[in-house]
């Protein structure tokens, strides 16, 4: 079984000075691409409750289908992570959202962001960290890597002493759909 461990955090001090640690760091630039997420609610179990996510995430690349089990653990967000690559372009995105709607599936919330990605190695484990733009909500930095159920342990250590080394404290366990769902509320 696959986990994703990951911490977030708002960006509070200058893109700058975390560019310098990354490069520091040694980390490969990667790519600056759109994301649109849209998050889908199921019919018959609550994810707000469960702490669990469905989504399609379209980038000009490709379309992904993702679903992100329950949290695990208290430090990080540490979870299962099933990720399904699909064709890219509006079309597939859209099919997939009919067909979703079509099992009773309904859409919640779109995320829009701008993401650059950076890789880097360390302690011994592969690990991107993202900076993100998210529409409606500002700044915010990722680190993840990802582990299997006997590593996910170490892997989250290693993350925590990423972040110290970059920088980042107050890690944030919200998701950004929850940030923006809690700053703008459906109506029912």
């Amino acid at each position: 079984m696959k986990y994703e461990v990951e911490l977030k955090f708002r960006l509070a001090g200058s893109v700058e000075q975390l560019l310098t640690h990354l490069e520091e760091l040694q980390a490969n630039v990667g790519s600056e691409e759109a994301q649109r997420d849209t998050y889908f609610a199921h019919p018959s179990r609550d994810f707000v409750a469960t702490r669990e996510a469905l989504r399609i995430r379209s980038t000009e690349a490709e379309n992904v289908i993702t679903y992100k089990g329950p949290l695990i653990d208290e430090q990080t967000k540490t979870r299962q992570e099933i990720e399904i690559p699909c064709e890219s372009g509006p079309e597939v995105s859209k099919h997939l959202w009919v067909m979703w709607r079509a099992l009773g599936f309904r859409d919640v919330r779109r995320v829009s962001k701008v993401r650059r990605s950076f890789e880097l190695r360390w302690e011994d484990r592969d690990f991107l960290v993202a900076m993100d733009d998210v529409e409606d909500l500002g700044r915010y930095v990722e680190i993840e890597t990802i582990a299997d159920e006997k590593s996910w342990q170490r892997a989250r250590d290693a993350t925590l002493r990423l972040a110290e080394r970059l920088g980042l404290n107050e890690s944030e366990r919200r998701s950004y759909l929850e940030m923006l769902l809690e700053r703008d509320p459906p109506s029912t």
